[in-house]
């Protein structure tokens, strides 16, 4: 079970790391280095523990492998911090503080060999274990304090929301990794001071099993694994929601079409000029956004332009058929309304009927939509539905203004 844990662990770490480091567009994201040499660093660690590479780096150094999983975790502390100092400061700043930072690094991993080599030459000291487990607990609990602290801080003020829910997640996972680190503090407490708090030489059953398990095994994995999966969710995040974005405008797109050609149809003036394509314009007269924009601004100036054929009679029947069916008042019922003036509306232009001096007005939260492409094409979507598909539009339409009529009759 453990070394399942380990070996799954190791492999999603250095599968993500693999990620990180391939370029995208030709270009790497600021931090791309750093971010790999954390993940790095933590499946090294984590492989360190799987029990036939402990085995087999330990048959020629006994217990080194202890050292070369806590030098590797400080690596990847260091290179959590390196990641954070790349996106908060200046390139030169950033650059002396992650040197700064190397250097306490190899100070303190020096210092671990030191006190190691110590341990073994005096069997295995338990104050000298001590020192050894108190270097490497306080560099890795400064660092998961430093950290939680600024990436909750960013979560604060990060727009994207993948960003917020990736920086709150490794927030979590330093939570974890700080009580992992209070419990070595604990254990290391406890052999120094021959307390016998914590059994010496036993092992995990499950990761919970024993209770204190739980903090030795379970806190450093969730730990790690948190904080990689909140670093890693918004550079796997974006492209997917770029995709749904994609979908959704495309869909739109479509959706909007026979509302758009009956509208532009009965005003063709509003339909703007196709660009001149060249090498700046060509993508954007296939992008999704631009087609979509286009067709949305052109309804919205057919509609308006259709204003003074807009029939009171018409909207008030339509109000109370949506009545009649309890939706008034829903955005629903007021696209059902506003359909149905639209199509009367588009009858009127093509008859050649006379403007009304008083038109019917516009459907409710036409200001609050206004500059919102979402909002905007949302509700089109409700009116271009109810336009095809609803009875009570098509009716009331149909039956007040009669093909060749005069709808103001």
């Amino acid at each position: 079970m453990i070394s399942l844990l380990f070996s799954g662990v190791a492999i999603v770490l250095l599968l993500t790391a693999g990620y990180w480091v391939r370029g995208r567009n030709g270009q790497r994201p600021t931090g791309t280095w750093a971010m790999a040499a954390l993940l790095v660093s933590f499946a090294l660690a984590f492989a360190s523990y799987v029990p036939f590479v402990e085995s087999a780096v330990e048959s020629l150094v006994p217990h080194v492998g202890r050292l070369l999983s806590n030098s590797f975790t400080l690596a990847a502390a260091t290179s959590v911090l390196a990641f954070l100092l790349q996106l908060n400061l200046e390139p030169d700043e950033a650059i002396r503080s992650i040197r700064l930072r190397v250097l306490f690094l190899c100070a303190s991993v020096a210092g671990m060999a030191v006190l190691f080599a110590a341990e073994q030459l005096t069997d295995r000291s338990p104050k000298l274990y001590a020192c050894y487990v108190l270097i490497y607990v306080s560099y890795l609990g400064v660092t998961a304090k430093d950290f939680c602290e600024q990436t909750w801080r960013q979560s604060k003020r990060s727009r994207r929301r993948s960003q917020r829910i990736g920086l709150r997640v490794t927030s979590a996972g330093c939570v974890f990794a700080l009580l992992y680190s209070a419990y070595k503090v604990f254990g290391a407490v406890s052999v120094g001071f021959g307390l016998g708090l914590i059994p010496e030489n036993a092992r995990c059953s499950t990761p919970v099993t024993p209770f204190r398990c739980g903090f030795s095994v379970t806190a450093p994995a969730l730990a790690v694994l948190l904080i990689a999966l909140g670093l890693t969710l918004p550079a796997v995040a974006w492209p997917f929601s770029q995709f749904l974005r994609r979908r959704w405008e495309t869909r739109s797109y479509a959706a909007l079409g026979p509302l758009w050609q009956d509208v532009t149809g009965a005003t063709p003036e509003v339909v703007l000029a196709a660009p001149e394509l060249n090498e700046k314009n060509e993508k954007d007269a296939d992008d999704s956004d631009f087609l979509l924009h286009r067709r949305v601004i052109e309804i919205n100036d057919g509609a308006l332009a259709l204003r003074p054929h807009r029939s009171p009679r018409v909207q008030e029947s339509a109000e109370r058929g949506v009545a009649a069916r309890g939706m008034a008042g829903t955005p629903e019922g007021d696209a059902i309304v506003e359909a149905a003036v639209l199509r009367a509306a588009v009858h009127a232009k093509q008859a050649g009927s006379e403007t009304r001096a008083e038109a019917a007005p516009p459907a409710p939260g036409a200001s609050s939509r206004e500059g919102n492409l979402r909002a905007e094409t949302e509700w089109l979507l409700l009116v271009a539905r109810a336009y095809a598909q609803d009875g009570v539009a098509g009716s009331v339409a149909d039956e007040l203004t009669p093909a060749g009529t005069d709808p103001q009759a």
